[in-house]
């Protein structure tokens, strides 16, 4: 099927502004990866907050979800690595390398990789207007759907007042959020011994409380007005860990989620319709992961070579 999706790249832009920047079109690319594993095709991918380099990203769910799912646009929609955490204490499990490893793998194999760096990440956003890897990094993007429609793709940290403007109050915040993600991992451990499957402890919590409904509301609101005044259809982001799509005021809005709490990610289908996929078990464990030198002879093995007797 050929693709007829547009992705534009925008300069970096961390605040809200009036003035209009130029865009960008993504140049041609090579043909979309055909998958080598039984897997649904799918358009895009959205994937945010996986804050790699953190005990409690769920990074062999995303590698079983990766195997499962193909795409010819992926975007990694911020706080894909956490800086924050890996300044403070250094954390990095060999599944990590491999989820960085499977989404480059993906780039030179021709998907339009496109990341949009967070506030955990925002040290990657001086490398917007760079590709590295065939993965171009910008602060936001344009995705438009099968049906012609816009989507302001931004990770969202931009809506966040304490964010913005009281940046050591979000760093409490993120400690005090990684004693719940502590929490929520003993308590699922336990729950796998007694034969339970995952249930995010700190999601539900999280969104029984009051102030953090208000806030979620709020946050959403501010990018959809946003979204409005910048002329799109559309936004997705993350940030908030709460996946989402529905309208609000005639706009849509969508949330990919995260790979810490909620395990989901946004898809368009080759249709065009929008899902939210959750994915909160592990279908083929142990798999290996290719790595960047190997990529090219997944399907072409070495022959033998036979050594004669001396």
């Amino acid at each position: 099927m050929a693709r007829t999706g547009v992705v534009q790249l925008t300069p970096s832009r961390l605040a809200f502004s009036s003035s209009d920047h130029p865009v960008a079109s993504a140049g041609p690319r090579r043909a979309p990866p055909v998958a080598h594993n039984p897997a649904t095709r799918v358009r895009a991918i959205f994937i945010s907050d996986v804050h790699l380099g953190t005990p409690g990203c769920k990074a062999e769910h995303l590698l079983d979800f990766l195997r499962y799912h193909d795409s010819d646009f992926l975007y990694l929609v911020g706080d894909i690595l956490d800086g924050w955490a890996l300044r403070s204490r250094f954390f990095w499990h060999q599944t990590h390398n491999d989820v960085i490893q499977k989404v480059l793998r993906r780039a030179r194999k021709g998907t339009h990789v496109t990341y949009v760096p967070g506030n955990h990440d925002e040290v990657a956003r001086q490398f917007c207007g760079l590709n590295f890897g065939d993965v171009a990094i910008c602060d936001e993007a344009v995705h438009t759907l099968v049906d012609g429609r816009r989507l302001w793709v931004v990770h969202g940290d931009l809506a966040d007042g304490v964010i913005r403007h009281a940046k050591w109050l979000a760093h409490l915040g993120d400690t005090l959020y990684d004693c719940l993600l502590w929490t929520n991992r003993h308590f699922n451990a336990l729950r796998a011994r007694l034969g339970f499957g995952y249930w995010s402890l700190s999601q539900y919590l999280k969104h029984k409380v009051k102030n953090a409904v208000s806030f979620i509301s709020d946050f959403e609101h501010v990018l959809v007005r946003e979204g409005r005044r910048r002329g799109f259809d559309g936004v997705v982001c993350g940030h908030i860990h709460k996946a989402q799509i529905h309208t609000i005021d005639g706009l849509l809005y969508c949330n990919c989620g995260d790979w810490v709490e909620s395990l989901t990610a946004l898809v368009e289908t080759l249709e065009g319709e929008l899902k939210i996929v959750t994915w909160d078990s592990i279908h083929a464990p142990g798999e290996r992961v290719l790595r960047w030198n190997d990529a090219e002879t997944e399907q072409e093995p070495q022959p033998s070579i036979a050594v004669p007797a001396t």
